[in-house]
């Protein structure tokens, strides 16, 4: 069989985030299958994305002749705002009114439900409304999706083409996970995680090599200050390349090669790696996202034989955006293994 890599992202990522499916789910080709909201999550985050870079044509254009709207970028980000707020209003009305109907049910005794996100904090703002009004719930929702979302599906899909050009990296991964889940056979839990290091060395590597935030959030700079030998006025925008730190030949050795042992034992201690920032800026979800892409990274490799469409390698070239997709989207090859149909079907 063969497929793009969305689509089983897809499956795989229901199980951890039910709105990255949605995402996930619009790369798929049967248009039948596949729900207008879908579609429409999936260009919405990847339009908020493509605006969201360090710079527009808006900065090199004086304050007077904005109004032009140059390239159409005020109006795109007002119907991408004007969207956001639609979808975002129906997850917490959404929520809301499930929490009526469980707060009824539990009164008749029936005490069933799950914890989300918009309901704890709803239930926040059921006590103090000022403390948390929906727009900050939007505004939390709508930063964990953008954030949380795009960056691990590209993480899984990097990953994924290095190890399909590299398929002794991944047999060796394989192995490790048959050996920590041993007898009888079970799928990858997030218990697992911390005793497959060679899954962990993989990922970091990957991180290295394709960081989901090439260019780190804009930053300003707080007063004049001298970086390098140049002068940076207070007020600049100063944005930190991680691609070129990550892959700089006077710190890595064969820094563009996928060497995963290379983040083994501490080996790789003092040399920068800041996929995440690092400092008070640092991603607050950095275990969030390495906990999601190596369950989905693991079960993928555990359940599924692997190969190539074709015998050329996978093309590695980079997309744009503010994220760092694929310029050509991965396909590949796959089989269920002996091993794990029993836990597939």
């Amino acid at each position: 069989m063969t497929l793009h890599a969305g689509t089983l992202f897809a499956s795989l990522f229901l199980l951890l985030l039910p709105l990255l499916a949605l995402m996930e789910a619009a790369r798929e080709d049967d248009e039948d299958e596949v729900s207008e909201e879908a579609r429409w999550f999936r260009a919405m985050v990847e339009e908020t994305m493509a605006l969201s870079g360090a710079s527009t044509v808006w900065d090199f254009l004086p304050a007077a002749l904005r109004w032009l709207d140059v390239g159409g970028v005020g109006r795109r980000l007002w119907r991408l705002r004007e969207g956001r707020t639609r979808f975002l209003q129906g997850l917490i009305d959404d929520q809301r009114k499930e929490m009526e109907q469980r707060s009824t049910a539990a009164a008749a005794g029936d005490e069933r439900g799950r914890r989300t996100m918009i309901g704890v904090l709803l239930s926040v703002q059921k006590k103090d409304p000022d403390a948390c009004p929906d727009q900050l719930i939007r505004s939390l929702c709508i930063s964990s999706l953008e954030a949380g979302t795009d960056t691990s599906a590209d993480t899984i899909e990097w990953a994924m083409s290095l190890l399909l050009n590299n398929p002794d990296v991944m047999r060796k991964a394989r192995e490790e996970i048959d050996a920590c889940i041993g007898q009888p056979v079970r799928l990858l839990d997030a218990g697992d995680l911390t005793k497959l290091r060679y899954l962990q060395c993989i990922i970091m590597e990957t991180l290295r090599l394709y960081p989901p935030a090439p260019l780190l959030v804009p930053h300003e700079a707080s007063t004049d200050c001298t970086v390098a030998g140049f002068h940076v006025a207070h007020g600049t925008m100063l944005l930190v390349n991680t691609f070129a730190i990550q892959r700089d030949p006077q710190v890595w050795d064969q820094p563009t090669s996928f060497i995963p042992e290379r983040f083994e034992d501490g080996r790789n201690k003092g040399k920068m790696t800041i996929p995440f920032g690092m400092g008070r800026r640092r991603c607050p979800a950095e275990n969030l996202g390495m906990q999601m892409v190596g369950l989905a990274l693991g079960t993928m490799i555990q359940c599924f034989e692997w190969e190539r469409v074709g015998e050329e390698l996978v093309d590695m070239t980079e997309g744009s955006g503010l994220t760092m997709p694929k310029e050509v989207p991965l396909q590949a090859f796959y089989r269920p293994r002996a091993l794990t149909m029993h836990l597939l079907s």
